[in-house]
């Protein structure tokens, strides 16, 4: 059993370019599970059912484990098991049919879209470095991209015509990511009237320039939004990864398929994805109780 989790380590190491830090999680979490089929005498991948994985992760929780964590184990067993299911060594998934852990399950922040469009109409772009912040909060939003993607978007990458920007995301998986039709108004704006003004000898052809002519550091790109939301009069704290939640909860609330949305946020597996389905359903419960007479 140990020689198929070595050889899934490698898989993942070399040829879907997952860090290393990525590769000891995965291993805790299969090693994890070996440890508990040897106490119950199972010494074959063939043996193992779905009440099996199961109940090694109901022992989990019961030791302690929290819900994100058992989620994180969760996501490992799916992936490892659909990589033996591929490679023939077994015939079925037994973790296909896992559900993802409720209870203490921590519900990522979002923004409401009255509350996006307050955001972005509040950058003046008659100001320095308006067009660029604009173009910025536009991307995040309309793109879900992630603070890295968006810190190494180049040139060559984008195509405003077809509203498309490819990325490189986590893994060095690159990925096709549409780009909307304000997002690309601001970013031509952008382009035409302030990155030429940016740009010094050594420039390259990142999107997004400093003053200097370099690439935004992500430290920089967390600055300039929470500094535009503040410029607004936006009270509340906000950062890149909140506007990629709400690009997915609204997208899902609009009614995105989710494997659509999985594919633009550029998740490896759907159990990260459904995390967006639980805040959903936490709108829906509010608007029942709100408006409905026995709410």
């Amino acid at each position: 059993m140990t020689t198929q989790i070595d050889q899934f380590i490698l898989y993942i190491a070399t040829e879907r370019g997952l860090s290393a830090a990525y590769q000891l999680s995965v291993r805790q979490s299969l090693d994890a599970l070996v440890r508990w089929l040897e106490k119950q005498n199972i010494s074959s991948w063939n043996d193992i059912g779905t009440q099996e994985l199961t109940a090694f992760l109901t022992t989990q929780k019961d030791s302690g484990l929290s819900a994100s964590s058992l989620r994180i184990s969760m996501v490992h067993l799916k992936i490892f098991f659909r990589h033996l299911v591929v490679k023939k060594e077994i015939p079925a998934d037994p973790a296909e049919p896992l559900l993802p852990p409720r209870g203490d399950q921590h519900l990522p922040e979002t923004l409401n879209e009255k509350f996006i469009t307050d955001l972005l109409e509040s950058v003046d772009v008659t100001k320095p470095l308006g067009r660029r912040d604009l173009a910025i909060l536009e991307m995040f939003y309309a793109s879900g991209l992630r603070l890295s993607e968006l810190c190494q978007a180049r040139l060559e990458n984008l195509d405003l015509d077809e509203h498309f920007i490819r990325v490189t995301g986590k893994g060095g998986e690159i990925r096709l990511v549409p780009v909307g039709g304000r997002a690309c108004e601001a970013v031509q704006d952008y382009l035409d009237n302030e990155r030429s003004l940016l740009v010094k000898k050594k420039t390259s052809s990142w999107i997004f320039l400093s003053i200097r002519g370099g690439a935004l550091s992500p430290e920089r790109v967390r600055e300039i939004v929470k500094q535009r939301a503040k410029a607004g009069g936006i009270e509340q704290t906000i950062y890149p990864h909140l506007l990629r939640h709400s690009f997915a909860t609204h997208l899902l609330q609009n009614g995105a398929d989710l494997r659509v949305i999985q594919d633009m946020l550029g998740h490896a597996d759907i159990a990260t994805t459904q995390i967006y389905t639980h805040v959903d359903q936490k709108g829906l419960k509010a608007v029942h109780q709100k408006f409905h007479p026995r709410g």
